[in-house]
């Protein structure tokens, strides 16, 4: 038995290239970003934030959901496979590339600085509200 099963959470690097192969179907490529917070070590040393790029790559109908709500900086759900492929260039030399096939894409929030600044805008208080200390359990 075997498994080849890749399931990311991350950052598109930039909008998909989409273009459309023989039969007129869609198929959709961009770069993703999953990033790694960087923390203190036990001995005090500082290891930075690690950002890691992978390939991504739609087909037919996830292809043209990416085309029209997919853009750079979107936040992505990304279910695949993991895909290995090579090519001679034009120097002779092969090349390859590793790509993550998406099954299941699913778009969790998007970043656009004009519609981002008006919700922190619509959902910021007006004012601090006052809370009043009590000794009473609140269940």
């Amino acid at each position: 038995m075997a498994v080849n099963k890749v399931i990311l959470i991350g950052n598109v690097g930039k909008d998909p290239e989409v273009r459309y192969v023989e039969s007129n179907v869609a198929v959709a490529n961009f770069p993703l970003a999953t990033s790694e917070r960087g923390y203190t070590s036990r001995s005090g040393a500082q290891i930075p934030e690690r950002t890691e790029w992978h390939n991504i790559v739609l087909w037919r109908g996830l292809a043209e959901v990416a085309e029209k709500y997919v853009k750079k900086g979107t936040q992505l759900y990304i279910e695949g496979k993991l895909r290995t492929r090579s090519w001679t260039d034009s120097n002779n030399v092969v090349r390859y590339t590793t790509e993550i096939f998406a099954d299941n894409m699913e778009i969790l929030s998007r970043r656009d600085s004009n519609n981002s600044q008006q919700a922190q805008q619509e959902s910021a208080p007006v004012a601090n509200p006052i809370v009043e200390e009590s000794d009473e359990l609140p269940f």
